[in-house]
């Protein structure tokens, strides 16, 4: 154990180094970022229409190239996939990472170059291993195997010129060698595509290893995690991994699941780290234990620009660098990257909690929401209320998803929530009650609504499973696939409670 960590100690003391320069110089790293990126790619057809070789400035930059979202590059994003070079990155891109973000039908096909493999998303992992080491030098976990939970990872070859998949999948088949010996199970089944099947073989062949380290969405793990304890008959997962010592988390809140994870990994020594790696890039990652925020990764080939989520809605509205944010303030991130995304807007909202460094939490979509009456209720208010409901009433939740109840022939409105428990609260009326009045403290536009043009929350309770069978029902069951939790229509709530 001690050789292990001593070794890798001596590897990633560079990378610490320039981990604590970035934090130290981040308005300077930011720009060198954004004048490399242009740099490598003014030849381009993107670079050329732009004149990325005359863009001297960040001032500039956001002055000339216009702010868009995947329908916007498309067209640019086919003609990649059918072999042609050069269009928004020089280097030739063979993976596309096949990404819906919420159920909808339309697929986005994200270019992943080898840039952004290596110096992104692979080096999000390196830094993962390395902050912990450094946190925790007498850990245990690099002697043993990782289980790490992907999506339905089955790849599909578009011609001869690229593959298309999930992340997890495209990161799978670039892995080296030498990560796949920490890794169970191994890739033939971590690349199957039917989710059912994949979780029976992943609880069969990883009973009996060691396994020191899980991660993936806290939704899904809790899936295999009771489907391990069922097998197994025991009652929580450290008697059937004593060693388990780590729980790397993202893509959701682990608000609302925490509690439950703390029952089902009782052990003193479990520890919790929470990043933020989408098909698009990873962004960042939590380096201290104490602080539930993300350290945002400057120097991954990434430079990040940012809009309050209050000016969304607004014609051409500014896009702030980082030297103009500030904390407390919800904003919609806008990237660009080493894949060749430019001024691209990835959909999720973040609010920063620090400025020295540059400390974030991820608070929700900016399509994931009600604002119905006025409310912007955003994912962080639902989480942070559902947390102190279950805490108040002893209740466990699994899935959850809300949308408006619009007024009708003068009556009031509502938001309409449907929760699959995991344990139901004794007294659902009071969970109700709870619910609604922590959302009011968390919401003063919620609270002002309540008051005026709505009425208390409307709760039913999910059948089990009914999350998965209307995911399955669309083919979208699987690990990097999440469920709509706030729709500002009723288009998935009305589906959903027909199947319940």
């Amino acid at each position: 154990m001690v050789f292990i960590n001593s070794i890798l100690s001596l590897f990633t003391q560079k990378r610490l180094t320039q981990i604590e320069y970035f934090k130290s110089n981040p308005i300077q790293v930011q720009r060198d970022v954004l004048q490399n990126l242009l740099t490598k790619a003014a030849e381009t057809e993107y670079g050329q229409k732009y004149n990325f070789n005359s863009i001297l400035t960040v001032e500039q930059y956001r002055e000339r190239l216009p702010i868009v979202q995947y329908e916007d590059i498309s067209e640019y994003a086919h003609r990649a996939m059918q072999g042609e070079a050069n269009l928004l990155w020089p280097e030739e891109i063979k993976w596309f990472a096949k990404s819906s973000g919420t159920t909808d039908a339309k697929s986005k096909f994200i270019p992943v170059s080898p840039a952004a493999l290596e110096s992104c998303h692979f080096r999000g992992g390196k830094d993962t291993i390395a902050i912990f080491n450094k946190l925790y030098p007498d850990a245990q976990v690099f002697n043993g195997k990782t289980l790490a939970l992907g999506g339905s990872s089955e790849l599909s070859q578009n011609n001869s010129n690229c593959q298309f998949g999930d992340l997890s999948a495209i990161m799978i088949s670039n892995s080296p060698f030498w990560a796949n010996l920490f890794k169970t199970p191994d890739a033939s089944i971590m690349l199957m595509s039917d989710w059912e099947e994949k979780i029976e073989k992943i609880c069969e062949t990883t009973i009996k290893e060691d396994v020191r380290c899980i991660a993936g969405v806290p939704s899904w793990f809790l899936t295999v995690i009771n489907k391990i304890l069922e097998k197994t008959g025991k009652e929580n997962l450290h008697e059937v991994w004593p060693n388990l010592e780590l729980f790397v988390h993202g893509g959701i809140s682990f608000t609302p699941y925490r509690e439950q994870y703390k029952r089902l990994l009782p052990d003193a020594k479990m520890k919790y780290m929470e990043t933020y790696n989408a098909s698009e890039g990873f962004f960042g990652l939590q380096d201290d234990p104490d602080d539930s925020s993300m350290l945002l990764m400057l120097d991954y080939g990434v430079f990040y620009e940012f809009i309050p989520v209050s000016e969304l809605g607004h014609a051409n509205p500014k896009a702030l660098h980082l030297g103009e944010i500030q904390t407390d303030v919800n904003y919609a991130i806008i990237i660009t990257t080493n894949s060749g995304l430019w001024r691209y807007m990835i959909g999720d909202t973040v609010s920063f909690t620090s400025t020295k460094p540059y400390k974030f939490k991820i608070t929700g979509r900016t399509k994931l929401f009600i604002n119905a009456f006025g409310e912007e209720l955003i994912i962080d208010n639902a989480t942070e209320a559902l947390k102190y409901a279950c805490e108040q009433t002893g209740a466990d939740l699994y899935e959850f998803t809300a949308a408006p109840i619009f007024m009708e022939d003068r009556k009031k409105g509502a938001h309409e929530w449907l929760i699959e428990f995991k344990a139901p609260p004794a007294d659902v009326a009071v969970f109700t009650q709870l619910l609604d009045k922590q959302l009011q403290n968390l919401n003063s536009d919620y609270e002002a609504k309540r008051m005026l043009s709505l009425k208390q929350l409307q709760l039913h309770i999910a059948r089990p499973n009914l999350f998965n069978d209307w995911l399955k029902g669309k083919g979208k069951l699987g690990g990097q696939h999440k469920v709509p939790r706030l729709w500002n229509d009723r288009t998935h709530m009305e589906e959903l409670l027909k199947m319940n």
